[in-house]
């Protein structure tokens, strides 16, 4: 079962609304749902909520270490709270995902994330669970980076707000440890296909057909 939710992103008005910070975005849409106010923790380096739910208490937290260092702020909680790896879900960008859909997993590679990257040292292992949430590839490797630190455009920045809104409801699946079930509703929730564009209509020829009669002598 879920007892630690961690939302990664970077601190600052600057990084708000960037692709990067999508993490910061499902914590919290989390935390509204709950009704709960994130509080800065001295001790753990970051935005940090607290709450019985479901028969447990569950945490939120959102490093405000930047990215690239997030794994000292969840250790020191998870290691002071004695919450198991296995137990602590880490919500993040994922550009190998489409905005609007989102996947879980348990364990594996970093893949280059360096939230993720840190975590995996802090932690000294990589058995935690993730919520990848799409946002999509530049399609070129050399643009990731700025990628990732700008503002996802209207369409796609709804795309990913739609998918948080749906894949909060596998919360309770994830604090119960029903992970089979929190995948069907995570993974079944396929974004809406855009309509391919209606082909121009032909001009209507409003001319008059000349006349084929003779013209009498």
């Amino acid at each position: 079962m879920i007892k630690l939710i961690v939302g990664l992103g970077n601190p600052g008005a600057e990084y708000q609304d960037t692709r990067h910070n999508a993490g910061f975005w499902w914590v919290d849409a989390l935390a509204q749902k709950l009704k709960l106010q994130l509080q800065h923790e001295r001790a753990y380096q970051g935005l940090m909520a607290r709450t019985p739910l479901n028969g447990q208490t569950l945490w939120l937290l959102e490093p405000q270490t930047f990215m690239n260092a997030s794994g000292t702020s969840v250790a020191a909680l998870a290691r002071f709270y004695k919450i198991e790896p296995e137990q602590v879900l880490v919500v993040h960008d994922e550009l190998d995902v489409v905005p609007g859909e989102a996947k879980l997993k348990l364990g594996g590679s970093h893949a280059g994330h360096n939230g993720l990257r840190d975590i995996h040292a802090k932690l000294g292992t990589d058995n935690y669970w993730r919520l990848r949430l799409g946002i999509g590839h530049p399609g070129v490797k050399s643009e990731v980076i700025h990628w990732v630190l700008k503002k996802p455009s209207p369409e796609q920045r709804e795309l990913i707000h739609a998918c948080v809104s749906r894949s909060l409801s596998a919360v309770d699946d994830l604090l119960s440890g029903d992970f089979t079930r929190a995948t069907q509703r995570i993974h079944t929730s396929k974004p809406p296909r855009p309509k391919p564009p209606r082909p121009p209509q032909a001009p209507v020829d409003t001319a008059q057909p000349a006349s084929t009669d003779t013209p009498p002598r």
